[in-house]
């Protein structure tokens, strides 16, 4: 029984340290990106549409 516990304990903290690593990878990349357009002067990031062929300003992620 004890085992049981221990392996579900386990597999929660790592479940943990995975979602802890995504979210820092996540902000790394944000603040690099903010960082970049602050260094150049840009006011966003253009990315092309693929259905009507325009560009449009890259929508912050959630």
């Amino acid at each position: 029984m004890q085992v049981i516990f221990l392996l579900l304990f386990a597999g929660i903290a790592w479940l943990g340290y995975r979602k802890f690593i995504a979210d820092a990878e996540k902000l790394t990349r944000r603040r690099e990106e903010a960082r970049r357009q602050q260094e150049t002067g840009a006011q966003g990031t253009l990315i092309k549409d693929p259905e009507t062929g325009e560009y449009r300003l890259k929508k912050p992620e959630a």
